[in-house]
């Protein structure tokens, strides 16, 4: 006997099983989004016409299929009179936006009282452009779907509130002249890079160095690694390479990248020097 399959069964399992990898928190956002439409009175479209987006939009974020921009979640802040609640979730909304192998990190990250990164090889995550940003995922191999770049550089620059926040966290960077150089999208993606170290490296609690080309050992030909100081004081350490990750705690191994770093800042350019460096290379192009 032969059973014959019907073809929207098929595609609500293909549905359900792209769905399951989902993160929860989009999910749980979406719930009480809908809670609070209904309990305005509102039917989706209705939503979305008092929010500047579309059934479709809002039907996805309630449904979990899609996260929440920050703009989004203010918009409906004020059309739903949410106080507060749909706000108070989007952190969590954004971090899920990260790959999988990132975001324990990055919970940390957000909490950190300081900082310190060492890169060799590109501009560092907290410090990227959006264009910059897209461009170097849209490199990735293998290919990106457009949706998973898109939130992969709004969780990027989501992160960057660090370099804002209040109370303030003590940021430094180190990066190679290879690395300015690099050039990651084409000559208007790279001037605006570029600017924007000089702006970040005006901050007062941000400080931007830059390990200048020449030949011969450094202590960062090892690879790049992160410093950071957790609210109750505690050191950590954290390496990266192909989209897998370590996050160290040992106090002799932090140690040691705790002696790495400030090795490499006695070596590198000082803040001032290094935006000159910088200056330099924006007017060449």
């Amino acid at each position: 006997m032969t059973t014959v399959r019907d073809p929207r069964n098929r595609r609500a399992v293909k549905a359900k099983e792209e769905g399951s990898d989902l993160p929860g928190v989009w999910a749980a956002y979406g719930v009480l989004l809908q809670h609070l439409r209904k309990r305005a009175g509102l039917n989706q479209q209705q939503l979305g016409d008092a929010i500047g987006y579309s059934l479709e939009q809002v039907a996805s974020v309630e449904q979990g299929r899609r996260p929440a921009k920050a703009a989004f979640t203010a918009a409906a802040e004020r059309a739903l009179g949410a106080g507060g609640v749909l706000d108070v979730l989007q952190d969590e909304v954004d971090r899920a936006k990260l790959p999988r192998f990132f975001r324990n990190f990055a919970v940390i990250e957000a909490e950190s009282v300081s900082r310190f990164e060492y890169e060799p090889l590109l501009i560092p995550g907290l410090l990227q452009t959006e264009a910059y940003a897209r461009a170097v995922f849209a490199g990735h191999c293998p290919p990106l779907d457009k949706d998973i770049i898109d939130q992969h550089a709004e969780a990027r620059l989501s992160r960057q509130k660090l370099l804002e926040r209040v109370p303030m966290a003590e940021l430094s960077f180190v990066i190679t002249e290879e690395a300015l150089r690099n050039p990651v999208g084409d000559d208007q993606v790279m001037r605006g890079q570029w600017q924007r170290l000089l702006d970040v490296g005006r901050l007062r609690n941000v400080e931007v160095q830059v390990m200048p080309a020449r030949p011969g050992f450094h202590v960062g030909l090892n690879g790049p690694f992160v410093m950071l100081e957790t609210r109750d004081h505690q050191r950590l350490g954290y390496i990266e390479s192909q989209e897998a990750s370590c996050l160290l705690s040992d106090p002799a191994e932090v140690s040691s990248f705790g002696m790495r770093y400030g090795k490499l800042r006695t070596q590198a350019l000082n803040g001032v020097e290094s935006a000159r460096l910088i200056e330099r290379l924006v007017g060449e192009t």
